[in-house]
């Protein structure tokens, strides 16, 4: 343990605790859901090791490795139920004919042994994690809020502000996925290679929604939250590896990549965002657009027409060349985006075709797309609808109108940082009209 910490700074420990967790709760999870074979049960482990940190570190100090120390408590309370509770009887015989195979490994730590008799050949928990909560006996729908809610460490409400559904509906899916899975006895494992692609689909959409949770925060102080975006680019790699033959793997590998290139340039010098437009492009990562311009090739060589991923990819490639704001092909990236509208028709698909519209043939263009929206269920309470409108309206010198939207946009973000900035934008346009 590190040096005990005074009262006063018992409010530092919990957002310590708090920020450990968000960064690393997939990983605990998944290292226990290996041992007990149970999702659900592996969260409420993990949730008692969170407890125990709660409850321990504002009088003993932060530990000096928090993760090892979380992880090590949930792995006790796991090796608890195994030993003695209904979970060691019901799989007992399991884990007893694995180690009867390896009679090298009966004199082994109980702890290491377990871990080793329901090893797999992918050997990484995190992927089994994906591919356990994207099994065919969930719905779409359940398979990618509740690997959201395990490998993203996300709360049931930042899910329903990615699926544009209301919280119940999420909590809801949550809840009868695990008990699903555990219903169904879904082993906790990589499907074998022949069964990977029927559940490809899912996987790289949570993936992708797990990047776009880092890459704009949806709620929060902080506008990116980096280490998701690299864990999704992570996962995304080794599900390349796995099926080096499917483009749309590589597509949204390439895509990550060359958005998760912008991250250094994405964030002011006070952790204010920074729009595309306004971006140093010095600051992009080169090494990350070279990776994905590769990939993006790889992805063509395969042959076939592009995908969603891939055709994004194409989109943010069109970016990732242009060495100037002004250089960027935003004909040929209004075009991709008819294209994507056209493959995945979806409102938000249309505000960003809206956008592009715009850029390539001018504000009143994409405003007539913008205006076809307003009326969008989906896009009620989405906050880049006004957003993108305020823009528009601002370009045509419609600033009242423009301060309007704004500020509309302003009071539907959770995210501190683009409240700001939509504020500010707000005040902006009223300041220009007196």
């Amino acid at each position: 343990m590190g040096a005990p910490e005074g009262r006063g700074d018992k409010a530092a420990i919990h957002r310590t605790i708090e920020a450990v967790w968000r960064i690393e709760s997939a990983r605990i999870i998944a290292t226990v859901a290996r041992m007990v074979r149970d999702v659900g049960l592996a969260e409420e482990l993990a949730q008692d090791a969170l407890v125990s940190a709660l409850e321990q570190w504002p009088g003993a100090g932060v530990p000096d490795n928090p993760a090892a120390w979380l992880t090590a408590v949930a792995k006790r309370r796991a090796l608890d139920r195994l030993r003695h509770g209904q979970l060691a009887e019901r799989k007992a015989p399991e884990i007893g004919r694995e180690l009867d195979a390896q009679h090298e490994m009966a004199q082994a730590d109980f702890a290491e042994a377990v871990d080793a008799a329901l090893d797999d050949y992918i050997g990484d928990d995190l992927l089994r994690l994906v591919f356990t909560a994207c099994h065919p006996v969930l719905s779409t729908d359940a398979r990618v809020a509740l690997t959201l809610r395990l490998m993203g460490g996300l709360a049931t409400d930042e899910i329903a502000r990615a699926f544009l559904v209301p919280e119940a509906t999420v909590a809801q899916r949550i809840v009868r996925a695990k008990r699903t899975l555990l219903e169904a006895r879904v082993p906790f494992e990589v499907p074998c290679r022949h069964d990977l692609e029927a559940r490809l689909a899912s996987v790289l959409e949570v993936l992708y929604l797990i990047f776009n949770e880092g890459y704009s925060a949806t709620a929060g102080d902080d506008w990116m939250r980096p280490a998701l975006c690299e864990e999704a680019m992570r996962l995304g790699r080794v599900v390349a590896e796995l099926m080096p033959d499917a483009s749309e793997v590589h597509g949204l590998v390439a895509l990550m990549e060359i958005q998760a290139s912008r991250t250094a340039a994405r964030v002011g010098g006070s952790g204010e965002p920074v729009l595309l437009l306004e971006q140093n492009r010095a600051r992009w990562d080169q090494m990350l657009i070279r990776r994905g311009l590769a990939g993006l090739a790889r992805a063509e060589a395969l042959g076939g027409a592009f995908g969603p991923y891939a055709l994004q990819a194409a989109i943010a490639a069109c970016h990732g060349r242009a060495r100037t704001a002004d250089d960027t092909d935003w004909p040929r990236i209004a075009a991709l985006y008819d294209a994507l509208a056209e493959l995945s028709p979806s409102p938000i698909v249309e505000l960003n075709r809206a956008v592009a519209l715009s850029m390539a043939f001018g504000p009143a263009a994409g405003l007539e797309v913008v205006d076809a929206l307003t009326g969008e269920p989906a896009l009620q309470a989405y906050h880049l609808l006004p957003a993108v409108r305020g823009d528009l309206l601002l370009k045509l010198g419609r600033r009242d109108e423009a301060r309007r939207e704004f500020d509309r946009a302003a009071s539907l973000t959770r995210n501190t940082r683009e409240r700001t900035l939509l504020l500010a934008r707000a005040r902006a346009c009223a300041a220009s009209e007196s």
